[in-house]
């Protein structure tokens, strides 16, 4: 079980501080701050404080009038705590020894076992232990079809004091350039360890989808990766 990091006061018994890396631990005879020690001649309102940064422990003095010791140097301003080391508050004041804990160790990652089987792509068997990843990229199947529209548009002004074929013109253009440009195709990548890709081409996005995420439990990726 791990130790968080600590203050513990000495003269207080096993009187213990804990220090929580999210909030910085004040210390001064203000009620505010985290340790209000009023009653301690020659601290400021607000003498001390320790905080985490990088991952590390700082003790900083906030201009106090009779200073910040760290062992039998006065502090200037902030600096590194390291497990053991004791905090005097004044030239006489308490002394607080810093505990740096002990983080819980890091489980080891679990790795999945690797795929085993077979599995048609396209037509061509592939061994599931081939496969590095699986890919779904969606296109336009008409990319230019705007294009297309902007030259029906300035074609049809040539029949603008036609009304009656000018309108209809302008009309079945705007049809056919929203119908075409709704219109994509899905094409799912299934790419081999040697650098070798398979493709296969889907009108139907929920068609594509269900072979891309089918491939990626068969080889253990996540589907939604």
């Amino acid at each position: 079980m791990s130790k968080a990091a600590r203050l513990e006061w000495q003269g207080e018994g096993a009187r213990v501080l804990p220090l929580d890396p999210a909030v910085p631990f004040t210390i001064g005879r203000d009620p505010a701050t985290s340790l209000s020690l009023p009653e301690v001649a020659g601290l400021s309102r607000r003498h001390a404080v320790l905080r985490q940064s990088e991952g590390r422990w700082l003790i900083c003095d906030l201009d106090s009038r009779n200073g910040t010791w760290v062992g039998e140097q006065r502090l200037e301003g902030c600096r590194p705590l390291r497990d053991g080391d004791a905090i005097r508050l004044g030239r006489r004041g308490p002394v607080l020894v810093f505990r740096a804990g002990h983080p819980a160790p890091t489980p080891a990652p679990v790795r999945a076992a690797p795929a085993t089987g077979t599995i048609d792509v396209a037509g061509t068997t592939l061994s599931l232990a081939q496969i590095l990843r699986v890919e779904l990229n969606s296109r336009a199947v008409h990319p230019h079809v705007f294009s297309w529209w902007v030259l029906a548009c300035l074609g049809g002004l040539l029949l603008l004091p036609f009304p009656l074929l000018f309108w209809p013109l302008q009309a079945g253009a705007l049809a056919t350039c929203i119908v075409l440009g709704r219109r994509r195709e899905h094409e799912l990548q299934v790419i081999l360890r040697d650098g070798r890709a398979w493709r296969r081409v889907f009108a139907d996005s929920r068609t594509a989808l269900a072979h891309r995420n089918g491939l990626r439990r068969a080889i253990g990726q996540p589907s939604g990766a």
